[in-house]
């Protein structure tokens, strides 16, 4: 397992690819040990909707990446190596991180954001919530 540093180093390289959507979306947290996106404003109920963030766990490191939940287009790209790192149908754990990792998370969160800029039009009408354990 990797140790604390190691975690940090694997913040460091993930939490880049959410960075760079940080003017078109919210900050929702920006802390040493967690970085996490939502919508710049109310989508349902005075709910604004996550859109993914990278968090230092106590086994892993965790990229949420809340696209991928209800787009079965986006889950089939995923590669068999990165779907290896799954938890549920949003999340990666990784206790080490590759270079072909990062440029396939970097892909699929860009198409994952061109989603995200449906969800607006698309969810004012339902009842759809996310609950995060922030």
């Amino acid at each position: 397992m990797a140790g604390k540093e190691s975690f940090r180093e694997i913040f460091a390289a993930l939490k880049p690819i959410f960075e760079k959507y940080a003017g078109r979306l919210a900050v929702q947290v920006d802390k040493p040990d967690q970085y996490f996106l939502e919508t710049k404003t109310a989508i349902r109920n005075g709910k604004r909707l996550q859109f993914g963030g990278v968090k230092i766990g106590k086994a892993y490191v965790s990229f949420h990446l809340m696209p991928i939940y209800m787009n079965p287009k986006l889950q089939a790209a995923i590669s068999p190596e990165l779907k290896k790192r799954m938890q549920g149908k949003s999340c990666f754990n990784f206790t080490n991180v590759e270079p072909g990792q990062i440029a396939e998370l970097k892909k699929l969160t860009a198409a994952g954001f061109e989603e995200f800029k449906t969800w607006p039009a698309r969810f004012a009408a339902t009842q759809i919530y996310f609950v995060s354990s922030l």
